[in-house]
Parts: structure tokens; C-alpha cells; sequence
């Protein structure tokens, strides 16, 4: 079980809290544990858009596997009025190991917990000039929908936190977890700044093609497995030029390489959590590493 705890502050926005919550709620629905938990320091805690939340007051027990997320508030950027205790607890968790995310203006509490100096983060481009003045030890990258740290996540805001939270569920839970969630949410068209800031699977769904989408659904779900170009076609029920001829279209690129794309990222996750290569390289599918070597070198390119 996972439990993600939302850090609530008076004159919150509404959506930096909801996109997010409705991710991690989508994907326990789908059998993934989640445990959603709010606290503040006060009991109620009123809204930008008027609607009063009801939060514990009491911290509850975390470990390394759960996440702290700091939704933001209205601005021109101001002080959220988090207590001393509240920044302490953010920082604690994150000491020992645990995440700590923030939608927006909640980057400023991360900063005040400490947990923006020395590193690279991102808010809302109306405030990212007052947090780059506010945290002169932090790297305020600009223009970008997120930004990820040494578990230290920052996002652009409002809706943002949507494509930060499914980002958060495609690395723990692979993309074929995140695409289900996407789907189930109607979210397609991905965002992304100058870098890339979300796995292929997310980046590949900005179109309207129902076709490619079930052809998507089912590399998402099997891209660890051999799937032969005609098994594609006939479960989309097309031909296969047709099928290679709209998948181009719609993403620019061929099944197979979708295919390879998945495959590489979520070697990449693997490797970067401790795998071998070559272990990588088998467990998603590969029959050796030699493939692998060869895409990793072409994306170094």
C-alpha cells in the first residue's frame, strides 16, 4: 500500500489537489494500492474556488514508499500558511528516503522545508521569477511541465499535476498502468517544455485515432512480449499497411518502434534502480543486450 499524503493550505486551488488525487484514485481503482490522506494544520481549509476540505490534523505514518504532494494556491505567490511542524515532517520524509512532489505554488514549501537548495525545480511561469528570488539556492527551470530531483518532483501547476502524478504511476507501475489511467480519465494530449518530461507511452497519445489507441492499449500492456504486425492488424481490425500507415501518422513512428521505445525506457528505469544491462535487457524482453547497447547508444546521439 502506498499512501500519498496531500498537504493542504487555506485558499488551495482546487485542481493542483483534485487532477492529482483523481490519478492515484483511478489507478487503485485498476487494483493498484493507494491511500489518499489529507492533512493541514487545521481541520477545514478553504479554497480559491470556494469549496471548504475537510484535512486531519495528525501526520500519519509513512514510509520510503509513499509520497508527500503539496498542492498550490492562488496566486501572484505568497506565503501558504504551513506550520513549522508541517515543513519539518516534509523534510523528514523526504530524509528517509520518500518522495515529496508539489503542483505550483507548493513549490515555495518545499524551498522553505529546504528541499530546493542545490536542486533543479519548476512552478507556474507567472511565479517563477518570485521562487527563483524567494530560493536563490535552487535552479529554476523554466517553461517546463516538471521537474524531477533525487525525489524532489516540482510541476508547472493546475493542471499539471495530472501529467505529474501519471508520470509518477508509469515509473512505478509501468506505462501500460499509466495509459489505462490516462484512458480512463480522458487525457491524450500530453504537454511537455524543452525536455522530454513524460515516458513515449504518454507522449504518444495527443491524436484522435481509436485504431491506434487499441493498438497503443495492447504494445502498452504486452511491449515486454513478441507482437507480430499482422496480431496488431487484425485486432484493430485493419490491414497492416493501413495499421503501419495510421500509427506513423498518428505518432510519427512505426509499431515496432513504439514498441523499442517502451522496451528502452523502461530498461533505463531498471538500470537506473541497480539492474545490469543485460538483466535489464531480459526482463523486457529482449533475448540479449546487444539490442539494447545498440538503442541506448542511439538515443545517446
Amino acid at each position: 500500500m502506498t499512501r500519498v499524503v496531500f498537504v493542504l493550505t487555506p485558499r488551495l486551488h482546487l485542481l493542483d489537489l483534485a487532477g492529482p488525487a483523481q490519478v492515484f484514485g483511478t489507478a487503485a481503482d485498476f487494483g493498484h494500492r493507494y491511500d489518499l490522506r489529507y492533512v493541514a494544520d487545521v481541520p477545514v481549509v478553504d479554497t480559491h474556488q470556494g469549496v471548504a476540505l475537510q484535512a486531519a490534523t495528525d501526520w500519519p505514518e509513512l514510509s520510503a514508499d509513499d509520497l508527500v504532494v503539496v498542492p498550490g494556491w492562488r496566486s501572484p505567490l505568497r506565503l501558504g500558511r504551513f506550520s513549522a511542524e508541517l515543513l519539518h515532517r516534509m523534510a523528514e520524509h523526504h530524509r528517509r528516503g520518500g518522495t515529496v512532489a508539489s503542483v505550483c505554488a507548493g513549490a515555495d514549501a518545499l524551498g522553505r522545508a529546504g528541499l530546493l537548495d542545490g536542486r533543479r525545480c519548476t512552478t507556474h511561469h507567472d511565479v517563477q521569477d518570485e521562487l527563483a528570488r524567494r530560493h536563490p539556492r535552487a535552479t529554476v527551470v523554466r517553461d517546463v511541465l516538471y521537474v524531477e530531483d533525487h525525489r524532489v518532483i516540482t510541476s508547472a501547476g493546475i493542471a499539471s499535476g495530472i501529467d505529474l502524478a501519471l508520470h509518477l504511476v508509469a515509473v512505478r507501475h509501468g506505462p501500460a498502468a499509466a495509459a489505462q489511467v490516462a484512458r480512463a480519465m480522458v487525457v491524450y494530449a500530453r504537454r511537455n517544455g524543452d525536455e522530454r518530461q513524460a515516458s513515449a507511452m504518454l507522449r504518444h497519445r495527443a491524436h484522435l485515432s481509436d485504431a491506434v489507441h487499441r493498438v497503443q492499449d495492447r504494445i502498452d500492456a504486452h511491449f515486454t512480449e513478441t507482437l507480430p504486425l499482422a496480431d496488431l492488424a487484425a485486432g484493430a481490425g485493419v490491414s497492416e499497411r493501413t495499421l503501419t500507415r495510421l500509427f506513423e501518422t498518428a505518432t510519427g513512428q512505426t509499431p515496432l518502434r513504439y514498441q523499442q521505445v517502451l522496451r528502452l525506457e523502461r530498461a533505463e528505469y531498471l538500470i537506473g534502480h541497480g539492474s545490469t544491462v543485460e538483466a535489464a535487457a531480459r526482463a523486457v524482453g529482449f533475448g540479449d543486450a546487444r539490442m539494447l547497447r545498440r538503442l541506448r547508444a542511439r538515443a545517446a546521439d
